[in-house]
């Protein structure tokens, strides 16, 4: 699997973004949706990457910057024919090591807590994400489940 940065100008990934979007909208009512537009990733506090294999777009994900010591895991998303095959623990471990060789000292996100994103919620918890009150601008939601680790600090033997 080769993980890059991703300019968003491709149809595949425009497709699997749109696709991502409609279906945060039909789980989630609007007021709970989270998840950014094509516009919003492209901002400059934004770093998205998009996974191939074989030259198949399987998954994608980002990661914002809230500030100089606190990132934020958003867009994470596999492509429906290749789920299960480890393309989130991929993109999540790829936006982990990016956020420790920026020096961010913890990672969040906002995920659902339907029942759909039970997977997403259990993988976080493998990767050391505990549950956590609302950061940055999110507020309570009884859709929204929020979760945060920390990051060990970065070392000359990481920049190697």
């Amino acid at each position: 699997m080769q993980i890059a940065i991703d300019p968003l100008d491709g149809t595949e990934i425009v497709a699997l973004l749109r696709e991502h979007l409609e279906e945060m909208r039909r789980i989630s009512p609007p007021e709970s949706v989270h998840a950014l537009d094509l516009a919003r990733l492209r901002a400059s506090d934004i770093t998205f990457w998009s996974a191939r294999e074989g030259g198949a777009l399987v998954g994608c994900a980002a990661l914002r910057e809230i500030d100089g010591w606190h990132g934020e895991i958003k867009s994470m998303r596999t492509a429906a024919a290749h789920r299960r095959r480890g393309v989130a623990e991929a993109l999540l471990r790829q936006v982990i090591d990016e956020a420790v060789q920026r020096g961010y000292r913890r990672l969040s996100l906002e995920t659902g807590t339907q029942p759909q994103f039970a997977p997403a919620r259990a993988l976080y918890a493998r990767f050391g994400f505990q549950y956590c009150a609302p950061f940055g601008s999110y507020r309570e939601d009884p859709c929204s489940a929020f979760m945060t680790r920390a990051l060990p600090p970065v070392s000359n033997e990481n920049l190697q």
